[in-house]
């Protein structure tokens, strides 16, 4: 027998075990992410029982969400840069490991302190996780058809994450314990930790001095706007406290750029974004997520303080929301991977989540049948969107990268989802108020649910702008230069190392 033909006998064998790695690959990853950001709301529901159950003041339970957002989002940078530097198979490991570990203490605890402190760590690690999980992505999926299905599942299951965490919030509360939305996330992780043993080791980019300075700056810079976008909220945009941080986190941030423009080994090598296309894709993912978080608040405040549903029944709602991004994420954006040109998904996908959130602002107080005439096509086309307009985004933001630069491109495009979410539900939640408001002041008489409905519409329609100026900002950016972009991207995946044993 010829060494050819001995070819031919185990090459059917050799890519079946690849295409069983790069599967496990999917679902560790996919794990992970629905970790990450079903963390980001199922204790949202989880905390007035939390907060009976430990004895919490009405000042300090916003604690439990905004440690965890603190961490999140001021290391996520640092998270992409350790990734790089030790390999993104171990820091996931490590981040899955230590995230199971937060949540089991998290569930634990015993006085307010233990929680807030465990809600911290579980930031801590999702910082390590969310960009090392992306990274695998990258590096496992380059053939563009398996690449387009795998970013689709991906997407798919970020997207979902958020309406899972509601609807698991409510069931893991009413039924069992509050506790259990802490506890829940123990078994998934350890589930993922099992996938990522069959990843094969990927070469790390080497150790090297971490930009200290950089990090500091970086680390203080996000976690200031992130504090201030949540204290917007409940204090309102000309809070003393919430204009003193925005500006000391633009100051911050601004020194992290004069930084990293000089650093040898930097953080964030400001190529990943000036790069056109790429730009594009941050910008388009964070306008995105501004306006869907702000219509997830709506969702949850409307559908119970004026439709009366429970906590479980508002979570199930949004299950069509996720089924469609789940439709949009893998049956059409992952099909068209590759095929499409990324504008051609990203620019109708805003525009759908546009279409869906101005149907809603054509509600009033006395719109009947709200449910199918209003909900079920507002949230199909938001779900749509959201499906359509996630993996393209995320398979641009990470294209051609190599060593460092994957990671550090994977961080900065879940920063910036980070950003847009903070930003969205406290920008649109302050335009809610002040139009409800508004309203109460100018028409004598007037419902409180009236003034409600009222608000939630006013900041949908900004929420729509948002949207559709996302689009005409991903046209100008994506349409004119992603076909340069994806024909040099496909190249220089082409030659990334492959991990040992692929």
């Amino acid at each position: 027998m010829t060494a050819a033909d001995t070819d031919r006998v185990t090459s059917p064998s050799s890519e079946r075990t690849e295409r069983s790695t790069h599967w496990w690959t999917l679902l560790a990853v996919s794990a992970a992410q629905l970790l990450v950001v079903l963390d980001g709301t199922i204790v949202n529901i989880a905390l007035p029982s939390a907060q009976s159950a430990l004895d919490m003041s009405d000042a300090s339970r916003q604690w439990a969400v905004t440690a965890y957002a603190l961490a999140f989002g001021g290391l996520l940078l640092i998270g992409g840069r350790i990734s790089g530097a030790l390999g993104h198979r171990r820091t996931f490991v490590v981040g899955l490991a230590g995230f199971a570990a937060a949540s089991a203490l998290g569930g634990a605890a015993v006085n307010p302190g233990m929680l807030f402190g465990a809600r911290a760590l579980q930031g801590v690690f999702a910082a390590l996780l969310a960009p090392a999980g992306l990274s695998l992505l990258t590096i496992t999926f380059t053939e563009p058809r398996a690449r387009g299905r795998a970013f689709g599942v991906f997407a798919a299951v970020g997207a979902a994450g958020s309406a899972v965490g509601l609807v698991a919030g409510g069931l893991l509360t009413e039924y069992a314990s509050w506790r259990w939305c802490l506890y829940v996330n123990v078994p998934l992780a350890l589930l993922a930790v099992v996938g990522a043993t069959f990843v094969p080791r990927d070469r790390a980019a080497g150790g090297g001095r971490l930009d200290v300075p950089g990090a500091l700056l970086s680390a203080g810079g996000f976690a200031a706007v992130v504090y201030a976008f949540n204290e917007a909220e409940p204090r309102g945009w000309g809070s003393g406290r919430v204009l003193a941080l925005l500006a000391v986190g633009v100051v911050l941030l601004g020194a992290f750029v004069a930084v990293e423009l000089r650093a040898p080994r930097p953080l964030l090598p400001l190529r990943i974004l000036v790069h056109r296309a790429r730009a594009g894709a941050f910008l388009a993912i964070t306008l995105l997520f501004v306006a869907m978080f702000g219509f997830y608040l709506f969702m949850s405040y409307y559908t119970q303080t004026v439709l009366g549903y429970s906590p479980v029944e508002a979570g199930l709602t949004l299950i069509v929301n996720a089924l469609a991004a789940l439709v949009g994420a893998t049956f059409i954006a992952g099909k068209l991977h590759g095929r499409a040109r990324p504008v051609a998904l990203v620019v109708p996908g805003l525009l759908a989540a546009a279409a869906g959130m101005f149907l809603l602002t054509r509600l009033t107080p006395d719109s009947g049948h709200v449910f199918w005439l209003y909900l079920v096509p507002a949230l199909t086309l938001t779900g749509l969107g959201l499906g359509c307009v996630l993996p393209p985004t995320a398979s641009l933001a990470t294209a051609g990268m190599r060593g460092h630069d994957i990671g550090a491109a994977s961080a900065a495009y879940n920063a910036s989802q980070q950003l847009g979410a903070a930003l969205g539900t406290a920008l649109l939640n302050t335009v809610a108020s002040s139009a409800a408001g508004t309203y109460l002041a100018d028409h004598r008489g007037a419902t409180p649910t009236a003034a409600s409905v009222h608000g939630y519409t006013s900041a949908l329609l900004v929420g729509f702008g948002i949207l559709a100026g996302a689009a005409c900002v991903a046209w100008a950016l994506l349409g004119v230069r992603d076909r340069d972009h994806a024909a040099s991207a496909s190249s220089h995946q082409t030659n990334l190392p492959s991990p040992p044993g692929r």
